[in-house]
């Protein structure tokens, strides 16, 4: 369960930087990814992602 609460916090972390940075940094419509605050806050919810798994402790089993 930890785990995965670890994971939504990093996904809902990076969503929110994206919905940030979209509004105070975002173009106005020529930029693919910034173009949208819908695509900018999948993108840096998928980057709060694959950080997650990188800062995870390794466990031993």
């Amino acid at each position: 369960m930890k785990k995965w609460m670890r994971i939504l916090a990093f996904v809902a972390g990076g969503a929110l930087l994206g919905l940030l940075y979209y509004h105070f940094f975002g173009c106005n419509g020529t930029c693919p990814i910034t173009a949208s605050p819908w695509r900018t806050m999948l993108y840096t919810g998928l980057i709060g992602f694959l950080l997650s798994g990188i800062t995870a402790k390794e466990t031993k089993e």
